[in-house]
Protein backbone atom coordinates (compact mmCIF):
# COMPACT_ATOMS: atom_id res chain seq x y z
CA UNK A 1 0.00 0.00 0.00
CA UNK A 2 1.28 3.39 -0.85
CA UNK A 3 0.42 6.10 1.26
CA UNK A 4 1.33 9.26 1.17
CA UNK A 5 0.80 12.67 3.67
CA UNK A 6 -0.01 15.81 2.83
CA UNK A 7 0.38 18.89 5.32
CA UNK A 8 1.90 22.38 5.47
CA UNK A 9 0.58 25.99 6.15
CA UNK A 10 -2.64 27.16 5.34
CA UNK A 11 -2.63 28.92 1.75
CA UNK A 12 0.34 27.11 0.80
CA UNK A 13 -1.23 24.42 -1.63
CA UNK A 14 -2.89 21.24 0.42
CA UNK A 15 -5.75 21.52 -0.99
CA UNK A 16 -4.45 20.91 -4.32
CA UNK A 17 -2.06 18.49 -3.99
CA UNK A 18 -4.86 16.38 -2.28
CA UNK A 19 -6.97 16.96 -5.40
CA UNK A 20 -4.33 16.14 -7.53
CA UNK A 21 -3.36 12.74 -5.72
CA UNK A 22 -7.52 12.45 -5.77
CA UNK A 23 -7.38 12.98 -10.22
CA UNK A 24 -4.60 10.03 -10.13
CA UNK A 25 -6.56 7.51 -8.04
CA UNK A 26 -5.25 7.87 -4.22
CA UNK A 27 -8.07 7.74 -2.06
CA UNK A 28 -8.14 11.20 0.39
CA UNK A 29 -8.27 11.75 3.44
CA UNK A 30 -8.15 15.89 4.85
CA UNK A 31 -7.91 16.87 8.24
CA UNK A 32 -7.36 13.44 9.68
CA UNK A 33 -6.02 13.49 13.95
CA UNK A 34 -2.85 12.29 14.10
CA UNK A 35 -3.52 9.80 16.91
CA UNK A 36 -5.93 7.73 14.08
CA UNK A 37 -2.91 7.73 11.49
CA UNK A 38 -1.93 3.84 12.90
CA UNK A 39 -5.97 2.82 12.62
CA UNK A 40 -6.80 4.23 9.51
CA UNK A 41 -3.86 2.40 7.89
CA UNK A 42 -4.90 -0.54 9.40
CA UNK A 43 -8.28 -0.24 8.31
CA UNK A 44 -7.96 0.38 4.99
CA UNK A 45 -4.95 -1.77 3.64
CA UNK A 46 -7.12 -4.25 2.30
CA UNK A 47 -9.22 -2.06 0.71
CA UNK A 48 -6.96 0.77 -1.30
CA UNK A 49 -3.56 0.70 -2.89
CA UNK A 50 -3.42 4.51 -2.82
CA UNK A 51 -3.84 6.35 0.45
CA UNK A 52 -3.66 10.24 1.05
CA UNK A 53 -3.79 11.75 4.64
CA UNK A 54 -4.09 15.63 5.11
CA UNK A 55 -2.76 16.31 8.49
CA UNK A 56 -2.84 19.82 9.36
CA UNK A 57 -2.79 22.66 12.57
CA UNK A 58 -6.58 21.98 12.95
CA UNK A 59 -5.00 18.67 15.30
CA UNK A 60 -4.51 19.39 18.51
CA UNK A 61 -1.60 20.57 19.65
CA UNK A 62 -0.73 17.70 21.92
CA UNK A 63 -1.51 15.29 18.82
CA UNK A 64 1.27 17.36 16.69
CA UNK A 65 3.72 17.41 18.99
CA UNK A 66 3.51 13.49 19.13
CA UNK A 67 3.67 12.66 15.31
CA UNK A 68 6.92 11.68 15.42
CA UNK A 69 5.94 8.77 18.05
CA UNK A 70 2.73 8.30 16.40
CA UNK A 71 4.42 7.51 12.99
CA UNK A 72 6.94 5.18 15.12
CA UNK A 73 3.53 3.55 15.64
CA UNK A 74 2.81 3.22 12.27
CA UNK A 75 6.09 1.95 10.98
CA UNK A 76 6.21 -0.70 13.94
CA UNK A 77 2.68 -1.58 12.44
CA UNK A 78 4.50 -2.46 9.13
CA UNK A 79 3.55 0.45 7.31
CA UNK A 80 5.50 3.01 5.18
CA UNK A 81 4.88 6.58 4.26
CA UNK A 82 5.58 9.64 2.15
CA UNK A 83 5.49 13.14 3.69
CA UNK A 84 5.07 15.66 1.57
CA UNK A 85 4.79 19.29 3.37
CA UNK A 86 4.37 22.39 1.42
CA UNK A 87 4.74 26.28 2.45
CA UNK A 88 5.18 29.81 1.34
CA UNK A 89 6.78 32.67 2.74
CA UNK A 90 4.55 34.54 5.26
CA UNK A 91 3.67 37.77 2.81
CA UNK A 92 2.55 35.57 0.46
CA UNK A 93 0.39 33.38 2.36
CA UNK A 94 -1.15 37.07 3.85
CA UNK A 95 -1.90 37.90 0.33
CA UNK A 96 -3.49 34.36 -0.50
CA UNK A 97 -5.51 34.86 2.67
CA UNK A 98 -6.36 38.57 1.74
CA UNK A 99 -7.44 37.67 -2.13
CA UNK A 100 -9.80 35.00 -1.06
CA UNK A 101 -11.21 36.40 2.01
CA UNK A 102 -10.51 33.13 3.81
CA UNK A 103 -10.71 33.20 7.73
CA UNK A 104 -7.49 31.23 8.80
CA UNK A 105 -8.02 28.69 11.04
CA UNK A 106 -6.18 29.22 13.84
CA UNK A 107 -7.06 33.32 13.43
CA UNK A 108 -9.70 34.94 15.96
CA UNK A 109 -10.51 38.22 17.85
CA UNK A 110 -7.62 38.15 19.76
CA UNK A 111 -5.20 36.49 17.14
CA UNK A 112 -3.86 38.04 13.83
CA UNK A 113 -3.90 36.15 10.52
CA UNK A 114 -0.16 37.58 10.33
CA UNK A 115 -0.03 35.90 14.19
CA UNK A 116 -1.57 33.00 12.86
CA UNK A 117 0.21 32.10 10.20
CA UNK A 118 3.22 32.14 12.39
CA UNK A 119 1.83 30.15 15.30
CA UNK A 120 0.65 27.22 12.35
CA UNK A 121 4.64 27.42 11.73
CA UNK A 122 5.19 26.29 14.94
CA UNK A 123 2.73 24.02 15.33
CA UNK A 124 3.78 22.18 12.43
CA UNK A 125 7.61 21.83 12.88
CA UNK A 126 7.41 18.24 14.19
CA UNK A 127 5.94 17.84 10.55
CA UNK A 128 8.00 19.77 8.50
CA UNK A 129 11.19 18.38 9.90
CA UNK A 130 9.83 14.69 9.19
CA UNK A 131 9.31 15.54 5.66
CA UNK A 132 10.69 13.71 2.52
CA UNK A 133 10.01 16.15 0.24
CA UNK A 134 8.81 20.02 0.97
CA UNK A 135 7.52 21.97 -1.68
CA UNK A 136 8.15 25.71 -1.07
CA UNK A 137 4.81 27.07 -3.31
CA UNK A 138 5.75 30.65 -2.71
CA UNK A 139 6.40 31.93 -6.79
CA UNK A 140 4.08 28.36 -8.32
CA UNK A 141 0.60 29.10 -10.00
CA UNK A 142 -1.62 26.84 -9.69
CA UNK A 143 -0.53 24.97 -12.81
CA UNK A 144 2.99 25.51 -11.84
CA UNK A 145 2.62 23.36 -8.55
CA UNK A 146 0.40 20.69 -10.14
CA UNK A 147 2.98 20.30 -12.75
CA UNK A 148 5.59 19.81 -10.69
CA UNK A 149 3.83 17.48 -7.91
CA UNK A 150 2.77 15.39 -10.99
CA UNK A 151 6.10 15.09 -12.33
CA UNK A 152 7.19 14.27 -8.74
CA UNK A 153 4.91 12.32 -6.88
CA UNK A 154 3.18 10.10 -10.24
CA UNK A 155 6.77 8.50 -10.90
CA UNK A 156 7.01 5.36 -13.16
CA UNK A 157 8.96 2.94 -10.13
CA UNK A 158 9.50 4.34 -6.37
CA UNK A 159 13.29 4.97 -6.97
CA UNK A 160 14.72 8.53 -5.81
CA UNK A 161 13.06 11.29 -7.43
CA UNK A 162 15.97 13.78 -8.34
CA UNK A 163 14.95 17.78 -9.00
CA UNK A 164 17.66 20.07 -10.65
CA UNK A 165 16.69 23.50 -10.42
CA UNK A 166 18.37 26.82 -11.24
CA UNK A 167 18.08 29.51 -9.32
CA UNK A 168 18.59 33.61 -9.01
CA UNK A 169 20.04 34.61 -5.35
CA UNK A 170 19.07 38.21 -5.71
CA UNK A 171 15.65 36.47 -5.37
CA UNK A 172 16.25 34.65 -2.34
CA UNK A 173 17.57 31.06 -1.72
CA UNK A 174 14.90 28.22 -2.77
CA UNK A 175 13.99 26.93 0.74
CA UNK A 176 12.86 23.48 -0.47
CA UNK A 177 16.65 22.78 -1.30
CA UNK A 178 18.41 19.26 -0.28
CA UNK A 179 21.65 20.50 -1.29
CA UNK A 180 22.38 24.38 -2.53
CA UNK A 181 25.50 25.16 -4.90
CA UNK A 182 27.09 28.84 -5.71
CA UNK A 183 28.63 29.15 -8.90
CA UNK A 184 28.59 32.90 -8.93
CA UNK A 185 32.91 32.40 -9.23
CA UNK A 186 32.21 31.55 -13.03
CA UNK A 187 32.53 33.93 -15.70
CA UNK A 188 28.82 36.03 -15.92
CA UNK A 189 27.91 36.43 -19.86
CA UNK A 190 25.17 38.93 -18.47
CA UNK A 191 28.59 41.41 -18.83
CA UNK A 192 28.46 40.62 -22.44
CA UNK A 193 26.11 43.19 -23.99
CA UNK A 194 24.92 40.35 -26.84
CA UNK A 195 24.25 37.67 -24.51
CA UNK A 196 22.74 40.17 -21.33
CA UNK A 197 19.51 39.39 -22.66
CA UNK A 198 19.75 35.50 -23.74
CA UNK A 199 19.57 32.43 -20.79
CA UNK A 200 21.35 29.11 -20.01
CA UNK A 201 19.40 27.62 -22.82
CA UNK A 202 20.91 29.91 -25.87
CA UNK A 203 23.11 28.25 -27.62
CA UNK A 204 25.51 32.07 -27.89
CA UNK A 205 25.52 31.66 -23.65
CA UNK A 206 26.17 28.14 -23.64
CA UNK A 207 29.36 28.71 -26.21
CA UNK A 208 30.32 31.42 -24.18
CA UNK A 209 29.97 29.07 -20.90
CA UNK A 210 32.30 26.14 -22.73
CA UNK A 211 34.99 28.28 -23.86
CA UNK A 212 35.93 28.99 -19.54
CA UNK A 213 37.83 25.72 -18.06
CA UNK A 214 36.12 26.72 -15.16
CA UNK A 215 33.01 25.87 -16.36
CA UNK A 216 34.22 22.37 -16.92
CA UNK A 217 35.72 21.66 -13.85
CA UNK A 218 32.55 22.86 -11.77
CA UNK A 219 30.68 20.70 -13.75
CA UNK A 220 32.83 17.74 -13.32
CA UNK A 221 33.31 18.23 -9.33
CA UNK A 222 29.26 19.11 -9.16
CA UNK A 223 28.98 15.61 -10.92
CA UNK A 224 31.27 13.71 -8.91
CA UNK A 225 30.09 14.95 -5.56
CA UNK A 226 26.82 13.86 -6.14
CA UNK A 227 27.29 10.66 -7.75
CA UNK A 228 29.34 9.92 -4.70
CA UNK A 229 26.73 11.10 -2.09
CA UNK A 230 23.23 10.57 -3.83
CA UNK A 231 23.40 6.66 -3.70
CA UNK A 232 24.15 7.12 0.34
CA UNK A 233 20.81 8.72 0.40
CA UNK A 234 19.05 6.09 -1.38
CA UNK A 235 20.44 3.40 1.08
CA UNK A 236 18.67 5.29 4.06
CA UNK A 237 15.18 5.24 1.53
CA UNK A 238 15.00 8.79 0.73
CA UNK A 239 12.49 9.09 -1.69
CA UNK A 240 13.20 12.91 -2.88
CA UNK A 241 15.65 15.00 -3.81
CA UNK A 242 16.53 18.42 -4.52
CA UNK A 243 19.48 20.01 -6.05
CA UNK A 244 19.56 23.39 -6.43
CA UNK A 245 22.42 25.92 -8.58
CA UNK A 246 22.33 29.51 -8.22
CA UNK A 247 24.08 32.64 -10.18
CA UNK A 248 23.48 35.62 -9.59
CA UNK A 249 20.20 36.31 -11.47
CA UNK A 250 19.18 32.82 -12.29
CA UNK A 251 19.57 33.70 -15.99
CA UNK A 252 22.79 32.36 -17.35
CA UNK A 253 25.31 29.98 -15.47
CA UNK A 254 22.87 28.28 -13.21
CA UNK A 255 20.88 27.87 -16.00
CA UNK A 256 23.40 26.00 -18.35
CA UNK A 257 25.12 24.03 -14.85
CA UNK A 258 21.71 22.69 -14.14
CA UNK A 259 20.76 21.64 -17.65
CA UNK A 260 24.56 19.74 -17.83
CA UNK A 261 23.61 17.85 -14.35
CA UNK A 262 20.54 16.42 -15.04
CA UNK A 263 21.86 15.82 -18.96
CA UNK A 264 24.05 13.37 -16.99
CA UNK A 265 22.06 11.94 -14.74
CA UNK A 266 19.04 11.58 -17.28
CA UNK A 267 21.41 9.80 -18.73
CA UNK A 268 21.30 6.69 -15.81
CA UNK A 269 17.57 7.53 -13.59
CA UNK A 270 14.62 7.20 -15.03
CA UNK A 271 13.20 9.94 -12.15
CA UNK A 272 14.96 13.38 -12.98
CA UNK A 273 13.28 16.59 -13.31
CA UNK A 274 14.86 20.09 -14.60
CA UNK A 275 13.49 23.25 -13.46
CA UNK A 276 13.98 26.95 -14.21
CA UNK A 277 12.61 29.27 -10.94
CA UNK A 278 13.53 32.53 -12.43
CA UNK A 279 12.66 31.50 -16.05
CA UNK A 280 9.18 30.47 -15.12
Amino acid sequence: MNIIIVSGRSGSGKSITLHLLEDIEYYCIDNLPVSMLPTLASHLKNSYDKIAIGIDARNLPHDLDQFHHMLEKFYAAGNRCEIIYLDADDNTLIKRFSETRRKHPLSNQNISLAEAIEKEKRLLEPIAHMADLRVDTTNYTIYQLREILTSRINRENRSLSLLIQSFGYKFGVPSDSDYVFDIRCLPNPYWETELRHQTGLDLPVQEFLDKKPETEQMRRSLIDFLEMWIPQYEATNRTYMTISIGCTGGQHRSVYLAKLIYDHFSKTRKNVQMRHRELL
